[in-house]
């Protein structure tokens, strides 16, 4: 009998240490995030669907499996670098600790570091997908891929540890709560550097420089694509509260993430309306999106009322971007540039104008008398942050142009890549191209 007490003790020591595991952890908090992230994980399918629908059925097939593509490179870069570069340490500029999710931390506690780790990849691969759009139907299928890796295991992590990861944006108290511009602009700049690198696709802007409108295929597609990504953003703006502990905070996110993508979209509507002398449904739903991107930074800073006035001019801000952008003869099949990239910048600045220091902000905006001091550090943040990315992938864009080639073909681009990249058709028996 005497011998069996030696085991017993270690068991009982061991039982009693898990206990004490599971209860230093969250079961609330952690299910909130593993569901926000399977949310924005689902975002991939709508800007698959989306992207596939606005370009032609030649180049449908490309354009999904960079996608599916983006995602995998996204999960594995940020798994082996990506994690320990935006919340490795304390650092200024980047952390150094955590390669492989080694001995790495959850900065939110009761959350096991596998859960923060999935939310934050998912994050990753949103910013890096967002560039598809707009370097569509001209750019090689391997230096998509190179681009993707470098954007999610390098490039993002940086900008993600200075805003979240205690980074010196941090210290100065600038505010993005959910993205607006570590995600959304960020991927909205690498794809203007992308798509100005690779230059337009061929048939795009006359000899004047006046853009001549390319359609996309499938409109319902599209329209899908929109409807997933909005059901999506709850779990991308609302599931980084980061738990459930304060439940006001995630009401009012909710809600602002729904008023400001309504009245973008209505005023996008009228705005094209007017403009174009037709009610576009395409614009409309870019409209959507920009009141979604606008309201990424702010969401958990503001009121309903300040959630309306931002979606409001986002609506408007992206019809008038996507005209901006034509008219520097930067070729953007979807629209991503002024939609993440303008108004995910917009949406950065509106913390400083209507931002509320009672709601998580670091002081008050300028609209509700706080002064100039929140928005001037909101700039600064939106230059720094910007203008790193965008020398940073004029350079990655540069170094694998001259390594793999950017570009397709000519003829592969008016064959379309579908059947020269991947040797499918997306629609088959329907392929229809010309090579003259």
């Amino acid at each position: 009998m005497g011998s069996a007490f030696p085991d017993v003790i270690p068991a009982v020591s061991a039982l009693v240490a898990r206990v004490q595991d599971a209860a230093a952890l969250n079961a609330l908090d952690t299910l909130w995030i593993l569901i926000a992230a399977i949310l924005v994980f689902f975002m991939q399918a709508g800007f698959s669907v989306l992207e596939a629908g606005l370009v032609r059925t030649k180049n449908a097939g490309n354009v999904l499996m960079k996608n599916l593509l983006d995602f995998a490179f996204a999960a594995l870069g940020y798994f082996i670098f990506g994690y320990a570069i935006m919340y490795g340490t304390q650092g200024l500029l980047f952390g150094t600790e955590g390669w492989f999710l080694a001995g790495a931390e959850s900065p939110v506690e009761g959350v096991p570091v596998e859960a923060f780790w999935l939310f934050q990849a998912v994050f990753a691969g949103a910013a890096a997908t967002i560039v598809a759009g707009a370097v569509a139907e001209r750019m090689k299928f391997t230096s998509y891929l190179a681009y993707s890796f470098i954007l999610s295991a390098f490039i993002y992590p940086i900008v993600g540890h200075w805003v979240w990861g205690g980074g010196w944006l941090a210290d100065i108290g600038f505010h993005d709560f959910a993205g607006s511009t570590v995600v959304h602009a960020v991927g909205g700049v690498s794809g203007l550097v992308g798509a100005w690198v690779l230059g337009p696709r061929y048939g795009k802007f006359n000899a004047d420089g006046s853009p001549n409108a390319i359609g996309g295929h499938s409109l319902p597609l599209a329209s899908l694509g929109v409807f997933i990504l909005w059901f999506g953003w709850y779990g991308f703006n609302a599931g980084s509260t980061l738990g459930m502990g304060e439940p006001d905070v995630v009401a009012r996110v909710a809600i602002n993430t729904t008023l400001a993508p309504s009245i973008a979209t209505v005023t996008a509507m009228v705005t094209s309306w007017i403009r174009y002398g037709k009610p576009d449904l395409m614009l409309a739903l870019n409209g959507a999106l920009a009141g979604l991107v606008a309201i990424t930074a702010p969401c958990a800073a503001v009121g309903p009322g300040a959630a309306l006035f931002i979606g409001a001019i986002a609506g408007v801000l992206c019809i008038y971007g996507i005209a901006w952008i034509d008219a520097l003869r930067v070729d953007d099949p979807v629209g991503a540039v002024a939609v993440h990239g303008l108004c995910g910048v917009f949406g950065t600045l509106a913390v400083g104008l209507w931002g509320r220091e009672a709601y998580g902000a670091s002081a008050d905006g300028l609209f509700m008398g706080g002064g100039f001091g929140a928005l001037g550090v909101q700039m600064l943040g939106v230059v720094a942050a910007l203008g790193f990315t965008a020398v940073a992938m004029w350079i990655v864009f540069k170094a694998i142009d001259s390594v793999l080639g950017l570009r397709v073909s000519h003829e592969t681009e008016l064959r379309g890549l579908d059947i020269d990249e991947h040797g499918i058709e997306s629609y088959a028996g329907f392929q229809i191209f010309t090579t003259e």
